[in-house]
């Protein structure tokens, strides 16, 4: 005979199944051993004659940097590939041509051997220049090769005296590469004219600026950084866009990267079957000083030149950075649209569909007009909203099956309740 506790007991463990279904995706597999390429960061550190200063937390610069260094490399992951790079290590002269080209590679990037790494670290004297343009440039060579992430962190106390090569254009430069580098920058005293230079380094490449005024700051800081190069990214692939759609690039879906002049049009081509949805989002930054008022505007036309869909925004000065996008669901085709196969059957044939993207930036007097401003473009093609598995009914995604699942969950439970709330006074009443 089945009791109401052993209808309790098949309720509550049919909802730990399902409990448990929830927290393992669908697909996913236990003992998954993909190989991971290992991400590389280089941590590139000013060593010029100022890090002698005492002003922080009564030592001096040099010494809190040799301090957050030490930890650092304590508690560096084992999956990271680290170097040390400096930047006025070496050169003690006034020859500023000279000194303007003092960057060396103290350890270079690959597997961390802790005890060689402090051993150079140890050697550090403030010496020279500050030439960060330069130790920039060479600090990229360092992390050439592979397909992993990779990270500069630059750490330094005061702006680079080496104009003309202007380590933000350089940071620009690394940036139009599209080869995923990071530039994260600490400034080691709160010092404007060295805010703003470490800022627009940092931000031409989507990297960060930190402002550190004690020792653990700075060891808190790098740490994080550090850390964040091993987690996942995705890595935009550079392409550079057409004057017109018969020339432009086909994309299929993922992340990109661009430049676009000042009033000019990028155009970029994708496949579209039908019942397939494209979506699009892209987004621009103002990397240099560019006037109020501008605006962005990505459509999607034909290759007959008819406009399907059009996504804009506009800015008035208060963001240095405008986005917008599209979605373009291209609808099922009657057979006699589509084309035959060698085999007689039909087969659907797929719409090319030219992404074209404007801007209105305008620079501000006596700024530089190339490189052309970063393009951060998103093309996402997957199964339209009439049934395929990407968009399901009412919009919800792939949060549908979800939805059904908490719903049974949920009834099951109120149906638990009920039992022992029935239960629970039929006992009472006994007594």
């Amino acid at each position: 005979m089945i009791t109401r506790k052993r209808l309790a007991a098949g309720a509550c463990a049919l909802l730990a199944a399902l409990t448990a279904s929830l927290a393992v995706p669908s697909g996913a597999v236990a003992d998954e051993t993909a190989d991971k390429v290992a991400p590389k960061v280089d941590l590139v550190l000013d060593v010029s004659g100022s890090m002698r200063t005492r002003d922080i937390d009564g030592d001096s610069r040099m010494a809190a940097a040799k301090q957050a260094f030490n930890e650092v490399l304590d508690a560096t992951p084992e999956d990271v590939e680290l170097g040390i790079r400096t930047l006025g290590a070496d050169y003690a002269g006034e020859d500023r041509q000279t000194g303007c080209k003092d960057t060396a590679q103290l350890y270079p990037v690959g597997p961390l051997d802790r005890t060689e790494a402090k051993t150079a670290v140890a050697t550090l004297v403030p010496t020279g220049f500050t030439p960060i343009g330069p130790a920039l440039l060479a600090a990229a060579e360092d992390l050439e090769g592979g397909n992993g992430t990779k990270r500069i962190v630059l750490i330094s106390d005061g702006e680079d005296t080496c104009a003309p090569l202007d380590p933000c254009e350089v940071a620009r430069e690394i940036a139009a590469k599209g080869i995923g580098l990071t530039i994260d920058t600490l400034g080691l005293v709160p010092n404007a004219k060295l805010r703003v230079q470490l800022s627009c380094i940092a931000e031409a490449t989507g990297g960060t600026y930190t402002s550190i005024e004690h020792t653990d700051e700075l060891t808190d800081r790098v740490n994080d950084l550090v850390d964040r190069a091993a987690d996942p990214v995705v890595v935009p692939r550079a392409v550079e866009g057409a004057d017109a759609c018969a020339k432009a690039p086909k994309l299929g879906s993922g992340l990109y990267t661009d430049r676009e002049e000042f009033g000019q049009e990028r155009w970029y081509r994708v496949d579209v079957l039908p019942g397939q949805e494209l979506r699009t989002s892209v987004s621009i930054a103002a990397d240099r000083a560019v006037d109020p008022s501008y605006g962005l505007l990505v459509r999607a036309v034909t290759v007959h030149g008819r406009e399907i869909v059009r996504g804009e925004a506009a800015g008035t000065g208060r963001t240095d950075v405008v986005s917008t996008g599209l979605r373009y669901p291209k609808p099922e085709r009657d057979d006699a649209e589509n084309s035959q196969d060698t085999a007689g059957e039909q087969k659907p044939a797929a719409e090319t569909v030219c992404v074209v993207v404007t801007h209105s930036f305008s620079p501000a007097e006596g700024v530089k007009t190339t490189p052309g401003l970063p393009v951060e473009m998103t093309v996402d093609v997957v199964g339209g909203p009439s049934g395929a598995s990407d968009v399901a009914a009412f919009g919800l995604g792939r949060g549908w099956w979800l939805l059904g699942v908490l719903v049974l969950v949920g009834f099951l439970a109120g149906l638990l309740w009920g039992w022992v709330s029935r239960w629970r006074i039929a006992v009472w009443r006994s007594n």
